[in-house]
């Protein structure tokens, strides 16, 4: 198993940062490689995810969430082993740091190389970029689940 942990600070309040990242069928906009997610349930997501030419699809099952602080996920079945932990953290009343742990395990050649040469820290680190441009451009949420898991 391998991990990453990145951080970033968002320049929106709390609840606009934690507001956006419960909007999983928007990540395609701000997350490279991911194709498509469809919320399937209210813990239950389906992704399609494409990186460096290779297509896989899982579920992911939220195992914990608590509004304006965190998301917690695992894997639950088809092409990639992973779990995670995205917590929002207020600085103040308009700034947000935001940060993401992910446990995922690689596989094959490819991604064992990739993972050891820091491709999957590059792109988280760029995905929370991406996130950070996103949220503070449009200043509000596409919309929101405020639900406890």
């Amino acid at each position: 198993m391998s991990q990453v942990r990145e951080s970033i600070v968002v320049d929106v309040p709390v609840a606009t940062a934690y507001n956006q990242w419960t909007q999983f069928e928007s990540f395609p906009q701000f997350m490279s490689g991911v194709e498509r997610i469809e919320q399937r349930t209210d813990t239950l997501t389906h992704w399609v995810t494409k990186v460096a030419g290779v297509e896989r699809e899982f579920d992911a099952e939220i195992t914990e969430q608590v509004p304006d602080q965190k998301v917690a996920w695992v894997t639950v079945g088809g092409e990639a082993e992973q779990s995670g932990l995205v917590t929002f953290r207020p600085i103040d009343q308009v700034h947000t740091e935001v940060t993401l742990m992910m446990d995922f395990d690689p596989e094959g050649m490819a991604e064992n190389i990739g993972d050891k040469l820091g491709f999957v820290d590059r792109q988280v680190k760029g995905d929370l970029k991406r996130f950070k441009h996103f949220i503070e451009d449009r200043g509000t949420a596409t919309g929101s689940w405020r639900g406890s898991v």
